[in-house]
């Protein structure tokens, strides 16, 4: 006896597209989105909140908030609408929340990856993000806490983390191609601001825009017979000869100020489902 249920798909007729899908691409900018339908502005933000790291934190999946009745998720724009940012909050540490992205429009009527963070909660806070007195130092980038740094290195962190991470960073990077499609936008760029940063976008299919030679530069600095490695004389702690053998070293060793220039211009850019294939560090362990 056949049992195949009547309304299955085969008895749907007639068959249609997808009425919302566009005959050519009309790209979204961040600063249009406050004219957007807020259903439709809510699901963006949704698509990066993956629903096993909002249960495993006790955040209800669909209402997104706690136990309490506490809605975790936060958005905003800034005053001009050009910047865009997400954060995902929890109750174990708010100091930090478990994700944290902000995005940008650019000049040039493209999206920019700004910053793009997760962090354990349960793991140990180091404070390379604030100063003795309390003063932010940008991320490392304009002033340093160098104990604190000190014992983020010996802990395995990269510059920048405060904490360990979530180890999702690959799954957000491809849910953002997921919102950037939803937007209309073929391709988005983001600038890293380290040198370990730059490697994992070439890992997740990212290609440059700008920096690739000096990649590659640094890369054969590096090398034994590199001017670069000549300079891991032992000075500081970031500055010891094991640091070239990996990508977390090299980029301690680099925020360090090891090179001859600044750590600044290097531009890369994703085109959606793509992997570029670049590789300017190959065979160099994490």
């Amino acid at each position: 006896m056949d049992e195949t249920p009547k309304s299955s798909l085969l008895s749907l007729q007639p068959e249609a597209p997808i009425p919302t899908a566009p005959e050519a691409p009309n790209p979204i900018f961040l600063r249009e989105l406050p004219k957007h339908d807020e259903k439709f502005r809510h699901a963006l933000a949704h698509i990066l909140l993956p629903v096993d790291l909002l249960a495993a934190y006790g955040i209800d999946p669909v209402t997104l908030r706690n136990k309490e009745g506490k809605v975790m998720v936060r958005t905003g724009h800034s005053e001009d609408g050009m910047i865009w940012a997400l954060r995902l909050l929890n109750d174990i540490d708010p100091r930090d929340p478990l994700m944290e992205i902000e995005l940008s429009d650019t000049p040039f009527n493209r999206i920019a990856v700004n910053w793009v963070a997760m962090n354990d909660p349960t793991a140990p806070r180091f404070n390379v993000d604030r100063m003795p007195d309390g003063s932010s130092t940008l991320r490392g980038t304009a002033q340093r806490n160098i104990p604190a740094e000190v014992a983020a290195m010996a802990a395995g962190l990269a510059p920048g983390q405060v904490r360990q991470g979530l180890r999702h960073l690959k799954r957000l990077l491809q849910d953002l191609e997921q919102v950037f499609a939803l937007m209309g936008q073929y391709e988005f760029d983001i600038e890293p601001l380290y040198y370990h940063a730059a490697i994992l976008f070439e890992h997740y299919g990212f290609r440059y825009a700008r920096g690739e030679n000096f990649m590659k530069r640094i890369h054969q600095g590096f090398q034994p017979d590199g001017g670069l490695y000549t300079r891991l004389d032992g000075s500081t702690p970031f500055r010891r000869p094991k640091m070239a053998h990996s990508i977390r070293g090299r980029s301690w060793a680099i925020h360090d100020g090891i090179l001859d220039e600044p750590w600044d211009g290097v531009k890369m850019y994703k085109r959606l489902g793509v992997h570029a294939g670049v590789d300017t560090a190959s065979g160099v362990p994490w």
